[in-house]
Parts: structure tokens; C-alpha cells; sequence
């Protein structure tokens, strides 16, 4: 198979069926997406499939194909840091730093689909992605920043 990862195309030997964010991790070696809980509830896991934020633990890696995948590292670097993640660097939103990948994605994916969103429209979006350390007044402001209203 052969998936559109970050802007390269990417030959992958994958299994149909297997999970997308396994072969994100194993064969590709982008360990942004971490794996939290296998069900799609946490978001630790989450990518943009075609701009829209999706579970990569519960998306089989054929419906990948023909998709653009972007993971957070397809967002900037530690030299280049993307606006959503400046701004999270920002507000300093992370603190154990396990959920932010899938918050940037998730941040980003609601950024393009609504460049000005609200309150409730960003902790809607965020809704499924999970933070344990509780930094989410601090997630929902480096979104806010992002957009350019803080």
C-alpha cells in the first residue's frame, strides 16, 4: 500500500485491517500519535485524514489510501514550530506532554475548518482528546491564540 504521510508518499507493507496509527509507529517511525487507549476515546492518537481530525487506533490503514495523513511532526519542528504549536509552546499547555500531539492535531484540523472558532466550539472539538495533568484552560487559550484572539 502506498499512503500520502506529511506530504511524502510512503510505501507501507501493512496488513489490511491493521490499525493506522501501528503502522504510523512501527513501519514509518512518526511517534507523534501515541497510543493511549485502542478504542478511539482518549485522542492521544489522533491524526488529520484529509483535514479532518480522526482516531488513528481505530482507522484501518486501507482507508488511509488515497487520503492526505498529517501527524503533528507534518506540522512543524523544534527548529520550526507550526501556529499551533507556537501557540501551545505559548501558553505553555503541556505538562506531562502524552495528549498534546493529538490536541495540536485536533486544534489545527478545527482551526481550518473554522479560523475563528468559539469557546464552545473549541471544547467541542476537543472534546474526545483527553488530558489527565488538567491543562485544558491552557489548551483552549493556546487555541484561542492560534486563531489570533488572545
Amino acid at each position: 500500500m502506498q499512503l500520502n504521510v506529511n506530504g511524502r508518499r510512503r510505501d507501507v507493507a501493512a496488513e489490511p485491517g491493521t490499525p493506522l496509527l501501528t503502522v504510523l509507529r512501527d513501519e514509518l517511525g512518526l511517534t507523534g500519535p501515541k497510543f493511549g487507549c485502542g478504542l478511539g476515546q482518549c485522542g492521544a492518537c489522533t491524526v488529520m485524514i484529509d483535514d479532518r481530525a480522526r482516531r488513528s487506533c481505530r482507522t484501518p490503514v486501507e482507508r488511509a489510501v488515497g487520503a492526505r495523513i498529517v501527524t503533528v511532526e507534518g506540522l512543524g519542528n523544534v527548529e520550526r514550530p507550526g501556529p499551533v504549536q507556537q501557540a501551545f509552546i505559548a501558553e505553555q499547555a503541556a505538562q506531562c506532554g502524552y495528549c498534546i500531539p493529538g490536541m495540536v492535531v485536533a486544534a489545527t484540523a478545527l482551526l481550518k475548518a473554522n479560523p475563528h472558532p468559539s469557546d464552545a466550539q473549541i471544547a467541542d472539538a476537543l472534546e474526545g482528546n483527553l488530558c489527565r495533568c488538567g491543562t485544558h484552560l491552557r489548551i483552549v487559550r493556546a487555541v484561542k491564540r492560534a486563531a489570533g484572539q488572545a
